[in-house]
């Protein structure tokens, strides 16, 4: 069964850290990728990784300030974010696209299929 599974999330302030992580089960090696929700605002792509790990795409917003990363052997893919913003608060969801290794350049939440149920992170200034 498809699953995907987060956790880490939580409570910090502004200028704090956390790391998520996003268990999965079912494909490896597939394009994987953190997306975000604020209430009252469209999903919006955080970081996106290559199925092989290496490649890896940030939205302007977190560049300099978040790190995605893989570990293929245990199929689980973290989120390291650091220098927290109150602008960073929002529901965090993993997702994969199953049907490519390699993400598009413009990673979308049309591109990917599953998709976990979420870990609220709240930053407060």
């Amino acid at each position: 069964q498809v699953q995907l599974v987060e956790s880490g999330g939580g409570s910090v302030q502004a200028g704090g850290s956390l790391k998520l992580s996003c268990a999965a089960t079912g494909y490896r090696d597939v394009c994987m990728a953190w997306f975000r929700q604020a209430p009252g605002k469209e999903r919006e792509g955080v970081a996106s990784i290559d199925g092989d790990g290496v490649t890896t795409r940030y939205a302007e917003s977190v560049k300099g300030r978040f790190t995605i990363s893989k570990d293929n052997a245990k199929n689980i893919v973290y989120l390291q974010m650091n220098s927290l913003k109150p602008e960073d608060t929002a529901m965090y969801f993993c997702a994969r696209d199953p049907t490519a290794r390699w993400c598009a350049d413009n990673f979308a939440p049309s591109d990917f299929h599953n998709w976990g149920q979420g870990t609220q992170v709240t930053v407060s200034s």
